[in-house]
């Protein structure tokens, strides 16, 4: 065994992460679904997953700040217990016929604010796992085990939530935080991160010195500007209207494996970035994300499966190849005691508009029709692409 594998830190962060995500990728197929169960509306899907946007974006900041105050490995325990409670109280609710639109909005709420504080915590843990040389195929590695895990729990969610129902959907997401819980407490890291010296104590100055070290590099907030319009088009279009597109026309299961597509073309892209190591990765990776216009426009000119597969898995291999990119660039030029709150920060830029997409394409889908929708999502997309790309900052980055 060689490379970041032979480090035991890092199998568990592997092993813990890649747990987690199985459950995980259950979870967008069963909560649908078991609202369009429900009401059969897509503005209540839109609401009830916008709840738990809103929710995350809001909590993000002050996530980031806990992942740098305490020991990552304990905030990551913590935060799968309580989504383990959370994902259980909605598969009960489900199961048991019980649940309403409210309870529902409710518990996502609180779901989005738990992983507010995992996500920066897990982002910048990778640093404390293995030496800086072996960053690249650390995160290759984990992005690897993620997009395996997803694989797996995407179409085990198609076939579950085709025929037991989403309820037990649900339930296995619970149990895979539970398990990942136990996988994230035998990690053995240091008590505390790297704290720079004269760090402030209030959480407001901490915030601060996150803004400065965020703000202070242009190609940083240039692509989270990108990432805000983009993930706004791009989740309102596949989270929302893909599964009303599938129960329209060709069902939920091929949906589910289409889903899988997008996952199978992350982990070629994570195999290719293994093997293929350009000087500017962020640059061709920022270029590249003009392909995740492929999904949505295809969900509305050619809502055909074996289209959809394939437009699915060439924006699955784009995203993949820049979440590299991006990852490796932050963990090599941001300092490791403000990583969590940089992170904190770009989550918050990036996602702070999916809520308005999600809640958008719904009720617009109602009134013009699912198909002008998933192509103006698409629009979206390049343009924000094209905007970024245009940046010289954004290629002046160049890779170890």
């Amino acid at each position: 065994m060689s490379g970041p594998l032979a480090l035991a830190p890092f199998r568990w962060l592997l092993a813990a992460r890649t747990t987690a995500i199985v459950g995980n990728a259950v979870a967008p197929l069963a909560l649908a679904f078991a609202v369009l169960d429900l009401t059969g509306s897509a503005a209540d899907l839109g609401l009830v997953v916008a709840a738990r946007s809103i929710a995350n974006v809001g909590m993000l900041l002050f996530g980031g700040v806990i992942a740098d105050r305490l020991p990552r490995g304990a905030v990551l325990v913590g935060s799968s217990v309580a989504a383990a409670l959370t994902q259980g109280a909605i598969a009960a609710l489900v199961l048991t016929g019980t649940a309403g639109i409210p309870l529902l909005v409710i518990l996502s709420v609180v779901n989005g604010a738990v992983a507010a504080v995992s996500l920066p915590a897990a982002a910048a843990l990778v640093p404390d796992t293995v030496p800086a040389p072996l960053l690249r195929p650390a995160n290759a590695l984990l992005r690897l085990g993620l997009n395996g895990g997803s694989i797996v729990g995407a179409s085990v969610g198609a076939v579950v939530v085709a025929a037991v129902g989403p309820g037990w959907g649900l339930a296995i997401d619970a149990a895979a935080f539970a398990v990942a819980a136990m996988l994230f407490s035998r990690l053995r890291l240091p008590s505390t991160p790297d704290a720079a010296p004269g760090e402030p104590a209030s959480v407001w100055s901490d915030l601060r010195e996150g803004w400065r070290e965020f703000a202070a590099r242009r190609w940083v907030w240039i692509v989270v500007l990108q990432f805000a319009v983009l993930n706004a088009a791009f989740v309102g279009a596949t989270t929302v209207l893909g599964p009303l597109v599938a129960d329209e026309s060709f069902g939920r299961g091929a949906w589910g494996l289409i889903v899988a597509a997008q996952t199978a073309g992350l982990a070629l892209g994570a195999v290719v970035a293994l093997r293929w190591r350009p000087r500017r990765a962020l640059g061709i990776g920022v270029a590249a994300m003009a392909l995740a216009a492929l999904p949505a426009a295809a969900l509305g000119a050619a809502p055909v499966v074996p289209v959809l597969i394939a437009a699915f898995a060439i924006g699955g291999i784009a995203i993949e190849l820049f979440a590299i990119a991006w990852d490796q660039s932050l963990q090599t030029h941001i300092p490791r005691a403000a990583l969590s709150r940089v992170y904190s920060y770009d989550m918050v830029g990036s996602f702070v508009a999916v809520p308005v997409g999600e809640i958008v394409v719904g009720p617009l889908a109602e009134r013009v029709g699912a198909a002008p929708v998933l192509l103006g999502c698409a629009a979206i997309i390049v343009v924000a692409t094209s905007a970024a790309t245009c940046s010289r900052s954004v290629w002046s980055i160049r890779a170890a």
